[in-house]
Order: C-alpha cells, then sequence, then structure tokens
C-alpha cells in the first residue's frame, strides 16, 4: 500500500469534509483543514479539534490535498492553491472542473479522482465506515504512483478496499451528471411530481396521491439497492408486477428514451457545463427561482399534512 504524503489539507468541511478528515485523523495522518477563516467552516473544524488555515497557507504545508468544495468554486481555489510550495498530490471527489474547465494545477501535481459512494454522514458512521466503496481514476502522475496514492488516500478516508473501482475523470464526471438528472434527482422528482399532480387533477386525496406515488418511491429504489430489479419485481404482488411490465415500458417510451439521450450528448459535447456556467454567473437565478417554485408547490402541502398525524402503515 502506498504511504499517503503527510500532511493532508482539507478544504471543504461539509459532511464529506468532516468524514473524511476525521477518518484521516484516526488513520493516524497529520490533518488541517483550510478555506476561509472566520467561516462556518472554521467554526466547525475547531469544534473537531482541527486547525484550520487559509488556503494559501494549506498550500505551504500540506503535501496533499483534498478539493472537497462545491464545483463552482474550484478554479478561485486551485488558482490558490498553485502558488503552494508544499502540495505534490490534488484529490478531487468529482470530475466535473476537470472534465469541463481548464484548471490551473500546478505541472507538478499528482491529480487524481477519489469519488466516495455515499454520503459522509454515513463514510463516519460505524455502521458505513469501511463499508463504503468509491470511484478512483488518475488525471495526471506525474509521480508514477498516482493510482496507488487515490487507493491509499481511499481507504484512509473510510472508503472499502474491496468497494474501490476504477474509471477515468471523463466517464465519472459524465456518468455522475446524467444520473442526477437523469434518474436520481432531475427524473425521479419529475416523474413523482407528474404522477401526483395526474391523480391530484383528477380529484383524487393529495395525501392518498402522495403515500403512493411520492413516500413509496423510497422503499422501491430501496428493494431495487438491496435485491436488484429483478428482485424487487419477485418480491412484490403478482398484480403490481404486471403493472410494472405492462405500463413501465409506457411511461419510459420511445420519447423519453430520446430526451435521456439528448441530455447525455449536452453533457458530453459540453452544453450543459456552458449552461451552468451561464447559470453561476447570474448567480445561480435559475436554480434559486425552480427552488422557491418548489417550496410553494402544492405536493409540500400534503407531505406537511401528512407528517401531522401518524404515518399509516405502507406495503
Amino acid at each position: 500500500m502506498q504511504q499517503l504524503e503527510t500532511p493532508i489539507g482539507i478544504l471543504g468541511y461539509g459532511n464529506q469534509g468532516r468524514a473524511q478528515a476525521g477518518n484521516l485523523r484516526d488513520a493516524g495522518l497529520e490533518v488541517y483543514a483550510g478555506g476561509r477563516p472566520g467561516g462556518p467552516s472554521a467554526e466547525a473544524a475547531a469544534r473537531d479539534g482541527f486547525a484550520f488555515l487559509p488556503t494559501p497557507e494549506l498550500a505551504d504545508r500540506c503535501a496533499l490535498v483534498a478539493l472537497l468544495t462545491p464545483d463552482e468554486t474550484h478554479g478561485t481555489i486551485l488558482a490558490q492553491l498553485a502558488g503552494g510550495a508544499s502540495v505534490r498530490t490534488l484529490v478531487l471527489a468529482h470530475g466535473f472542473s476537470l472534465r469541463f474547465e481548464d484548471p490551473d494545477l500546478h505541472p507538478s501535481w499528482d491529480v487524481v479522482l477519489v469519488a466516495p459512494s455515499g454520503p459522509g454522514t454515513a463514510l463516519r458512521t460505524p455502521a458505513g465506515a469501511g463499508r463504503i466503496g468509491a470511484l478512483i481514476g488518475v488525471h495526471r502522475d506525474r509521480s508514477g504512483r498516482a493510482l496507488e496514492k487515490a487507493r491509499a488516500y481511499a481507504t484512509a478516508a473510510g472508503c472499502a478496499p474491496e468497494g474501490l473501482i476504477e474509471t477515468t475523470v471523463a466517464a465519472e464526471a459524465e456518468i455522475d451528471l446524467f444520473g442526477e438528472q437523469a434518474v436520481l434527482c432531475g427524473g425521479l422528482s419529475a416523474l413523482v411530481l407528474a404522477a401526483w399532480e395526474t391523480l391530484v387533477e383528477r380529484g383524487y386525496d393529495p395525501e392518498i396521491a402522495y403515500l403512493e406515488c411520492v413516500h413509496q418511491a423510497a422503499l422501491t429504489a430501496s428493494m431495487i439497492r438491496d435485491h436488484g430489479i429483478a428482485g424487487m419485481r419477485e418480491r412484490i404482488s403478482s398484480l403490481a408486477l404486471f403493472g410494472d411490465l405492462t405500463r413501465g415500458p409506457r411511461v419510459i417510451g420511445p420519447s423519453a428514451r430520446a430526451a435521456l439521450g439528448e441530455i447525455l450528448e449536452e453533457i458530453r459535447d459540453g452544453r450543459f457545463a456552458g449552461e451552468w456556467a451561464e447559470e453561476v454567473a447570474s448567480g445561480k437565478k435559475e436554480s434559486r427561482k425552480g427552488l422557491e417554485a418548489s417550496r410553494r408547490h402544492a405536493v409540500e402541502r400534503a407531505r406537511a399534512s401528512l407528517q401531522r398525524r401518524p404515518q399509516p402503515p405502507v406495503e
């Protein structure tokens, strides 16, 4: 196993940063947190017993830096890191900025990807530490040992050694964006909302529609995660199975499949990255507008009403 370069600097002390820093320290490594002094991250790191350094000082002290801040901050932070005297290895948890932007990377750095396949809250808990895998990849290998470093960092940060899957930075970035847009966030939220609206517009009770179309989605997702699609189908009623097999392809028919292909091509050719750059430049205007509309949607009133009473059993 590759010996990790130390000290290690963590930039971005959110759920992932906090979990990884704690696991790295438990592994006996010297760890610092970094970023903007006086902010919430600095206060949280201090409460957890980590020394907190401004980004330029972190770059002068740490041999390995993990950049775990939001993607839109990478350009500014990497420019600050590039002037540091000590950094030899850069770890990123997502390949977006490497794939779609041209960040300022010092020519001597090894640059690797370590993307845990679970939230930081799970990575740090006794039930999750050492059980969550990660995607690992190499963007630049100056030392000839970059992949070994990625494996060593992932393991010390709390990921399962047997759960590390090698990929390319480009593939991770493209698949991650597509998964978020087509299924995990965009596709799922659009589907359950459209189904709920279909029932409510035809006079059905909003709370019952919420239980069926929104609440139970998590239960089905858990079955798929634990048993696979075939295993989920083996565990539902024969009536539900027949409806799954005959109606599911109508929901995700040719037009939906064509839209999925278009979404993937927009990611691969950079159009989505360009839209995101415009959104960031606008102060995330459309994102704020969409989030506010989501908060005002009637489905949220149905959810709140259900939360005020005991949950009925679901099947």
